[in-house]
């Protein structure tokens, strides 16, 4: 009996000492697992919840590092006009240089100068000349020269031709007073006088050597009227030579050659010999 009960004994000694230690050991390796996994599954739920949160500040920081749609275009359009590259309006108003200073003081002493003289050409209304402005320009008058000396071959041809006025076309640069005006016969064809091919008018006032700034538009046309008596200047009469309009292309470039002549020989005829 001792025997038998000795048996049973050592049987579950041996059953708890066999069977406990593989459950215990497998419980706490599927603890261990168990916790690996957790761990494991912990570390992803983390992974996969904070990516859309780094997604999002990523995405927060790109944007406000990168500007928008219209503020890139604002900022490019900046570049381009302090680089000059705004397109062709751009481009093409600062190709255009702001007139100096001193030719902006030249043309304001140019429109006083002339306003003033206008003026007192009407206010004095002797009917010596009359001014009217080429379609409003103030730079370019037509001058009717209304009387020459009356004791004139020149002014008997005009009472015998109805002609009533000696109409000359005068303009004048940007630097006038400081330059001469280009002054030239229109209407009607004269022979001799100093009027020359054109129109032209050899005048040694009228030209750079010999102009003063102090020379008015009145004083220059009486000292117009007063050399084409004494060059015995006439009303062309001939036939189909009468007819022909003086022309502002062969004016200028027939006072252009004469203020060669001139410089080149001072304000005599030349020789005979170099024609």
């Amino acid at each position: 009996m001792a025997t038998l009960l000795r048996k049973i004994g050592l049987i579950r000694l041996h059953d708890r000492d066999t069977e406990d230690p593989k459950h215990h050991q497998g419980s706490l390796k599927g603890s261990k697992g168990n916790q690996k996994n957790n761990k494991h599954c912990q570390t992803n739920d983390a992974n996969i919840l904070s990516t859309p949160e780094i997604k999002a500040r990523k995405l927060d920081q790109q944007a406000k590092e990168k500007p928008s749609g219209k503020d890139k275009q604002g900022k490019d359009a900046k570049e381009k006009q302090q680089t000059g590259g705004g397109g062709s309006k751009a481009t093409s108003a600062s190709s255009i240089p702001p007139p100096a200073p001193h030719r902006q003081h030249c043309t304001q002493v140019r429109t006083r100068r002339l306003m003033k003289e206008l003026q007192e050409i009407r206010r004095l209304g002797d009917n010596f000349i009359t001014v009217e402005l080429v379609e409003d320009n103030l730079f370019d008058w037509n001058v009717k020269l209304h009387q020459v000396d009356k004791d004139s071959a020149l002014w008997q041809d005009m009472k015998e031709t109805g002609t009533e006025f000696i109409l000359l076309n005068v303009t004048f640069p940007d630097n006038f007073p400081f330059s001469p005006p280009f002054m030239r016969v229109l209407t009607p064809r004269l022979e001799n006088g100093y009027v020359l091919d054109g129109g032209a008018i050899c005048m040694e006032l009228l030209t750079p050597r010999g102009w003063s700034s102090a020379y008015t538009v009145e004083a220059v046309m009486r000292q117009f009227a007063a050399s084409l008596v004494k060059g015995q200047g006439r009303i062309c009469r001939k036939a189909g030579k009468s007819k022909k309009a003086f022309s502002r292309k062969e004016a200028e470039a027939t006072f252009k050659s004469l203020v060669k002549t001139h410089e080149k020989y001072g304000w005599v005829s030349p020789p005979v010999s170099d024609g």
